[in-house]
């Protein structure tokens, strides 16, 4: 069997992947490969797959699938996995520690320090204790950010399509969520129905000054609309780990006020690179007993 590796995992996954068959690291070899294996850099599109005859497993090390064309995938028979139960607290981590930046304006009087200014008096902080939350998806990332924010004395609410009863949060309606929340993370998979659901109708329907964390898909949010928001005052904050285009160039959310930006880095601790290779080698050794 051929295990195409795409992307960078940890050191040692090549060789524990080696007792399941040949393992490469070149996507040149992927006409050969049984089992191809990516993270969010390689794109397994049509135009991949139809290169890849022999092509049977798909695994993507992380949550969501919408870097894989998995319809087409299916047609050819063939399998698509992810690990979704590897990086929930890695992301939640990354969440909440955006979520605090904002209202303690981190990234601002860090680079303000450096430059030789004392903004004292100009950076004025608020608690989260006492502060809605509102979730934007109940899954196991949210679940761990809700956990979070109740450790802080926040309320926790949340929407979900799927979902009505959860333990992490009071679930309630979309609408209440942008009416009631200080705060708004997205944790909700990209699909035609999420795409651009954060955009100046949406926005202009929720409490003055809350504040948006994306750490999920760029692409739920309309940059240009949550750029205006900003400079209008109508959000009070926007942070995110995911972009439209990675990297973001030219993007307008670059030069907006009250933004703090991170370069896709929400799965990458080393202590979830360690899970996430566990996980690809527990299915691995899954589908080889087939």
């Amino acid at each position: 069997m051929r295990i195409l590796l795409a992307d960078a995992f940890t050191p040692d996954l090549p060789k524990r992947l080696e007792a399941f068959g040949d393992v490469s690291q070149d996507l040149g070899t992927v006409a050969e490969a049984e089992i191809v294996i990516v993270r969010s850099k390689t794109k397994v599109d049509k135009a991949m797959i139809d290169k890849a005859p022999k092509l049977k497993y798909i695994i993507r090390g992380g949550v969501g699938v919408d870097t894989i064309d998995v319809d087409y995938a299916k047609t050819k028979g063939i399998a698509v996995d992810n690990t979704p139960e590897a990086s929930s607290v890695a992301v939640a981590e990354l969440a909440f520690a955006l979520m605090m930046a904002l209202p303690n304006h981190i990234a601002r009087a860090d680079a303000s320090m450096k430059e030789g200014k004392w903004l004292k008096k100009e950076l004025e902080r608020t608690e989260l204790l006492g502060k809605t939350l509102g979730l934007v998806g109940i899954g196991r990332i949210a679940r761990e950010v809700a956990a979070r924010a109740k450790a802080f004395g926040m309320r926790v609410i949340a929407y979900d399509k799927y979902v009505d009863s959860s333990d992490a949060a009071e679930m309630v309606s979309l609408d209440t969520v942008y009416a009631q929340a200080d705060y708004i993370s997205l944790h909700t998979p990209l699909t035609d129905e999420t795409r651009g659901m954060i955009n100046k109708t949406t926005i202009g329907t929720m409490k003055k000054g809350a504040r948006v964390v994306n750490t999920c898909r760029g692409q739920v949010i309309v940059d240009a609309d949550v750029a205006a928001a900003l400079a209008s005052g109508q959000l009070g904050g926007y942070a995110a780990d995911v972009y439209d285009k990675e990297p973001p160039e030219g993007s307008p959310l670059l030069s907006a006020p009250n933004v703090v930006l991170t370069p896709h880095i929400g799965a990458s601790s080393e202590e979830n690179l360690l899970r996430l290779a566990d996980s690809i080698v527990d299915r691995v050794q899954k589908y080889a007993k087939k």
